[in-house]
């Protein structure tokens, strides 16, 4: 995946903004102190890295991939960029007042270690702010009506709720609380689902290029012909009547906070 990241590396930045809606929930959840140091683990360019660092907190970037941290240094000279993983970061017992991890926990080899490894870095009552989506949440994704295999393929190596929680505690962490997100008309950081109520987003091959299912998971025959077929709902109305089917109330995505 570390490899599939270099390639989206390159022009990841034209279609994944930080979202100011994401951006202050990350904020409200974090509820940083002021000059006192912050962690975002698998951060990519550091597009949410840099702008909460933009509103005068003190940010460390953590990245595997040297293409991505490329990206992250030029845009963001003002933030420490280190190359890291979850599961082993480049900084000492207790350095962190708070950290937080988006869209990222999928592409770690193992979250149980990853979790302990971000609880020793974490200060005494500092919290994690997690963003993600559950295999349960994807299964309720329209996608999978188009691209069947490719959202298996991506549900597979999403962590559950319940697994997330159990090696949240087994790391020591407490106070364990959830917080469901539903795409908004206005997001503008293009990640899988990001298309929900927009599906003419997929049509853009620039924006598929920014989401590693469709880049690194994703068979181009399969790929192809969910488009055709979904440019072809789209004309014809039929496109609503397939979102309807899965319209549900468990969120598309999911906030997970925890405190040391």
């Amino acid at each position: 995946m570390e490899a599939a990241y270099n390639t989206i590396g390159k022009g990841y930045n034209l279609t994944r903004g930080a979202d100011p809606y994401l951006v202050s929930q990350l904020l409200h959840f974090l509820q940083p102190q002021t000059g006192k140091p912050y962690l975002d683990i698998g951060c990519g360019t550091g597009n949410y890295t840099i702008a909460l660092s933009n509103l005068g907190i003190n940010f460390t970037g953590v990245e595997p991939s040297e293409i991505m941290l490329e990206a992250a240094r030029s845009a963001g000279k003002h933030v420490n960029w280190l190359a890291g993983t979850a599961e082993q970061i480049p900084a000492k017992d207790g350095s962190f007042n708070g950290v937080m991890a988006t869209l990222t926990i999928h592409h770690w080899k193992n979250i149980g270690l990853a979790f302990k490894e971000i609880y020793r870095v974490t200060e005494t009552n500092g919290k994690f702010v997690l963003f993600t989506a559950t295999p349960k949440q994807m299964q309720g994704y329209w996608l999978n009506h188009y691209f069947p295999n490719m959202l298996q393929s991506s549900i597979n190596q999403m962590p559950g709720l319940e697994s997330i929680e159990t090696e949240l505690a087994n790391a020591g962490f407490k106070k364990i609380t959830t917080e469901k997100y539903f795409i908004k008309e206005d997001l503008q950081d293009y990640f899988l689902y990001a298309g929900k109520l927009n599906p003419m987003l997929y049509l853009d091959e620039k924006m598929r290029a920014g989401i590693s299912s469709f880049v690194a998971l994703a068979n181009s025959e399969e790929v192809a012909a969910g488009i055709s077929e979904l440019k072809a709902d789209i004309d014809s109305g039929k496109f609503e009547n397939i979102k309807a089917e899965y319209e549900n109330e468990i969120g598309d995505y999911l906030f997970v906070v925890a405190e040391k």
